[in-house]
């Protein structure tokens, strides 16, 4: 088992939108950084824990936990003209662009925010810590993860 940080702005999609639906499971669509797209592709599998992460929002934090229930397919969006993740240089016989479906599991009663994960002194391999770490999937070492976890 892996363990991932997902990153979203919960405008757009937050861990109350995941819990709210009605079999809790949603596909994790409009990746759209080469990197992040691999780890998607190549390296996310079944059974993955998974911390959602609210950014560019007042509360900066990991806000709870899914799992991954689908690895990575095609993301259907990169070729729907009306979708705002369409990517016209992407084919279907050439898709760029991979989502996973993942599972709902828990809410935390507080966010963790970020600036308290940045004063502990045993997170320091996670990206969230580190300069130049913008991709929205991030790996978790299993040993920061169960740190991270015990505070939420």
């Amino acid at each position: 088992m892996q363990y991932w940080l997902f990153k979203t702005e919960p405008d757009a999609f937050s861990i109350d939108d995941l819990a709210n639906i009605p079999d809790g499971i949603e596909h994790w669509d409009g990746i759209r950084n080469y990197q992040a797209r691999n780890y998607l592709r190549d390296v996310v599998k079944l059974g993955d824990q998974v911390f959602i992460y609210h950014s560019s929002c007042k509360y900066v934090g990991i806000v709870g936990l899914a799992e991954v229930v689908k690895e990575g397919y095609v993301d259907h969006t990169q070729f729907d003209p009306e979708s705002k993740y369409y990517d016209p240089k992407s084919t279907k016989d050439k898709p760029k662009w991979m989502m996973v479906d993942i599972h709902f599991k828990r809410k935390f009663v507080k966010t963790l925010l970020l600036k308290e994960i940045k004063t502990m002194p045993e997170i320091s391999e996670i990206g969230l810590v580190k300069k130049g770490h913008r991709l929205t999937i991030l790996p978790v070492n299993q040993n920061e993860f169960a740190w991270l976890l015990g505070k939420c």
